[in-house]
């Protein structure tokens, strides 16, 4: 089944609920198994929270949305990302040790162990990071 589904969300961790509702309902209507639909949903919010907690921090109250766009198409899921925070540098990005026992940091660590691949894009006008996140379902 083919799909594509976007909804935007204001940048707050309150938001975050209603991502993972929003993801939820749209790996419902493909009728994917309980198992990959949680944790397609735990990499979703923890792109969205990384979004929040790292491309706008320091900022406060923002009226800023991100999209997050799910889509599928020949058995490839993709899901976007799409926000105007500051700009993401890719090398940049990694998971804390996980020696490390604590809370938090882990979230791009769950990312790359759920999906096949996580990739920003810089073709975006209207946005300044793009992240897509694909798995071959």
């Amino acid at each position: 089944m083919d799909i594509s589904e976007s909804k935007d969300f204001l940048v707050h961790s309150g938001s975050l609920k209603e991502v993972r509702t929003f993801s939820r309902e749209v790996f419902e209507k493909l009728k994917l198994n309980n198992d990959l639909k949680d944790e397609l949903v735990l990499a979703i919010a923890e792109a969205a929270q990384n979004i929040v907690k790292h491309g706008y921090k320091g900022v406060e109250d923002t009226k800023d949305h991100m999209q997050i766009k799910i889509s599928m198409k020949d058995n490839q899921l993709e899901i976007g990302f799409f926000d105007k925070g500051k700009p993401v540098v890719a090398e940049n990005i990694q998971h804390r040790n996980l020696d490390d026992i604590k809370p938090g940091g882990l979230g791009t660590f769950f990312i790359k162990q759920i999906m096949d691949d996580a990739v920003f894009k810089k073709d975006q006008q209207k946005w300044v990071n793009h992240l897509i996140l694909t798995k071959k379902i």
